[in-house]
This record gives C-alpha cells, structure tokens and sequence, in this order.
C-alpha cells in the first residue's frame, strides 16, 4: 500500500476546490459565527466541575445538521459520510486527525435543539441578515405549501379514528415502546389522485431572490389557506398565491392584518361560473411570479433528495422542517452571489 504523504490531504482538498465544492462555495459567503450566541445560549452546555469529556461544539452540530438536509442523510449515515469524506470535514472545520460525533450524539444536539425552540430564531437572524443586506426586498411575496412525507404508521381504522379525533392520549398506554414508535400528529390526505401522510411546510417566498421569508408547519391535513393569515406581516407590498387562497373571508383577514396589501391571488372557476378570458389572461400574468415558488420545492425535492421527515411527532418535524428551510435560504444565498445577482459579501 502506497505511502500517505504529509501534504496528501492539503492536495486533495486542493483539487476538490479547482473542481467546484459546494460546502466551500457557502462556507465562503455564510458568516456561520453569526449563529454562535444563540446556539451557546441556548443548547450548548458548560464544562462540569466534576471533569468528564468536554462538549462537542455547538456551530460544529449545527452544520452538521444542516449537511443532513443538504445531502438527506439519517444519522448513521452522516457519522459514516463525514468519517469518508474530506469535503465534509473541511465545512466542518476537521482534519483527518480529528474525532468525529457519533450518529448518538448527532441525535441528542438534534433533540436539544428541538426543546430549546432555537430553531425559529435561527432561521429569523439569517432572514433578518438577508433583509438587511438587500438581498430579500420584500417588493413582492409569493405563499404556497408543500406535502412533508413523514414515516407511514400502519394502525387500524379503529386507531386512526382516535388519532382524528383527539381522544388518542390512551392509545397504547399498554406498550410504551410501541406508543414511542407512533405519530400521533401526522395526518393521511389526498390532493390530484395522489395520497400523503405526514405535514405540510406553508411558506412565504420573497419575489425577486426566491429565498423562504416566513414559514409554518401544520398537519399534512390542514388545507393551505388555514395558515396564509400567518404568514403575512406588515412589510409586505404585493401577495402572490393559488387558487386554494380564493375566499371572502380570507382576503378580509389578511387585508386587516395589511390594510395596503395588494392581492394578486389567481381567481377560480366553478362549473356555473366558468372563468372568463380576461380572468384567464389574469390569471397567466399572476403565474410568471406566483410560479417561482415552485423553484423553492423544486429545489428541495431534487437536490435535497426529497421533502420528508425521518421523526416522530410534529415537534420534531418542526425542528426539521426549520432546518430544512435555513439549509435552503444558506444554498440560495450562495447562488445568488455566484451568479453576482448580489453582492459579494465582506465578512471584515
């Protein structure tokens, strides 16, 4: 076996950047230390007065995490991938030399940021940042909702009767390995002849750089218009969205929330009513921005390896679809710097 040689690894690293690496590509726009007060405050421990093995770095777990949404790898996995490969550790700021987390250890930093809620607030800083360099100009936002596969539970009709319902809380209170192992939040839906289970990802997308503005995580079963109200604050000037968002009632709740919001919702037609020419027309000119939102899913559909959650629970799918989302605005944000639709940041 041929000899490792002491600038092998330096070399290697070399050509994977003259061939394009993407981790290298986002680690070079991203200011990742942004991210550090809120994950240190809030999951990372201190160092114990009675000694022991020191904690893993908390900005090392959150990338981590984000290379699981990046490449649609369950724990063991990533343990293994990173171990293999150089790109992995050099995002990751590890040499070769260097002890890497156990697929364990992955879970628990996954589960701590789960219950501390962190989540939320670091998909907003990194929104916020976006916002504040321009980058998310709020001229226009696009809402829609995507389908989040979760693991199928295979109960009786009995059992999904109770979960519908509500009243499901003493559902296998005789077998707790058992009552762990079942989701109890993720609901069956069918849309276009096509049948899902698990969560719905609701966004809100902004115009011009297509990066996710706001979000919210419901049932696979809670129909798209239940969450728009949510999702619309102040800033926005113009709202692009389906027909799913038609309704009287619905347009009264977000034009109270925004008085001077202008609606540009594609108008539906029913088999009395047909729609007319012109709403048609208007209805081709709302599609060349409302379309935009389906390079978002896209994106995450094709590169991330599928929408989809490997948990248990809508607190958990929660924590992932966050993720999921921050993972996607870091990748858009280097693209958009790639093709210099934006300014090249300056980290100083």
């Amino acid at each position: 076996m041929k000899q490792i040689g002491f600038f092998t690894e330096s070399d290697r690293l070399s050509r994977l950047s003259t061939m394009g690496d993407p981790l290298e590509g986002i680690s070079s726009v991203v200011d990742f230390d942004m991210f550090i007060p809120i994950l240190r405050k809030t999951v990372q421990k201190e160092p114990s007065p009675l000694g022991g093995r020191p904690a893993w770095d908390s900005l090392l777990m959150f990338k981590i995490l984000l290379l699981q949404q990046w490449y649609n790898m369950a724990d063991d996995k990533t343990e293994y991938l990173i171990n293999d490969r150089l790109s992995f550790q050099r995002f990751l700021g590890l040499s070769l030399g260097d002890k890497v987390p156990d697929a364990k250890t992955i879970w628990l930093f996954r589960e701590n940021l789960k219950k501390s809620g962190v989540y939320n607030e670091l998909f907003a800083l990194f929104t916020g940042q976006m916002q504040a360099k321009g980058v998310i100009t709020r001229n226009g936002s696009i809402v829609d909702a995507s389908f989040v596969d979760a693991p199928k539970q295979r109960s009786t009709r009995e059992e999904n009767r109770q979960i519908k319902s509500g009243i499901s809380l003493d559902l296998w209170s005789d077998n707790p390995p058992k009552c762990r192992q079942k989701d109890k939040d993720a609901r069956w839906t069918k849309k276009n002849g096509e049948t899902h289970y698990g969560y719905k990802d609701h966004i809100k997308v902004d115009c011009d750089s297509k990066m996710i503005v706001n979000y919210t995580v419901t049932p696979a079963s809670v129909h798209d218009s239940k969450e728009m109200a949510k999702l619309i604050d102040k800033a926005d000037r113009k709202l692009y969205a389906d027909s799913a968002y038609v309704g009287e009632i619905l347009h009264a709740a977000i034009l109270k929330q925004n008085p001077g919001l202008i609606l540009k919702i594609h108008e539906k037609g029913y088999r009395a009513n047909p729609l007319t020419e012109k709403q048609k027309m208007s209805n081709r000119e709302k599609s060349r921005v409302r379309a935009r939102v389906e390079h978002v899913f896209g994106h995450m559909t094709n590169s991330f390896g599928g929408i989809s959650v490997r948990t248990i629970g809508i607190a958990r799918a929660r924590c992932q679809i966050a993720l999921k989302n921050l993972a996607y605005n870091l990748q858009r944000y280097e693209c958009l710097v790639r093709l210099r639709r934006v300014p090249m940041p300056y980290h100083g």
